[in-house]
């Protein structure tokens, strides 16, 4: 079964002075600010495209890692993601890091790196966003 989810962004004004408020209509957790000084310099307490982008990506890898190593006999106890989305204005988003700690009982580091690597290259946002580069760093603690 499929799903859909939805956000919602108003924006006022131009890109440089304007701002707008991002809602996350599925889930009802809230409405952020966006602004263009807090995507292109410091957040100031706003998110960014980016920043959401990150969220989905480190959500949605640890998902189909956590999938993947269960499917495989190992189940992972615990697993931190973290997705570093770098923005470049004027150029845009130039590349994507996804760095991995995981517990998981009974595999070696090389076999959770063979399965980190499977599930960025599988795990639905990776393959949407395959018009930027991924990187990858996986390591047992």
């Amino acid at each position: 079964m499929a799903t859909t989810r939805q956000a919602h962004t108003v924006w006022e004004g131009n890109l440089i002075e304007g701002k707008g408020v991002v809602t996350f209509d599925s889930s009802g957790i809230g409405e952020y600010d966006v602004s263009w000084p807090s995507r292109s310099e410091a957040a100031n307490g706003k998110t960014s495209p980016e920043e959401l982008i990150a969220a989905a990506h480190s959500s949605c890898f640890s998902m189909a890692l956590s999938h993947g190593l269960a499917g495989a006999g190992t189940p992972p106890t615990k697993l931190e993601t973290k997705a570093d989305v770098t923005f470049q204005p004027g150029t845009g988003i130039t590349g994507i890091h996804l760095s991995v700690v995981g517990e998981v009982p009974g595999l070696d580091e090389a076999g959770f790196v063979k399965a980190a690597e499977d599930a960025k290259a599988n795990c639905p946002v990776s393959q949407a966003l395959t018009g930027t580069t991924i990187t990858l760093s996986a390591s047992l603690t």
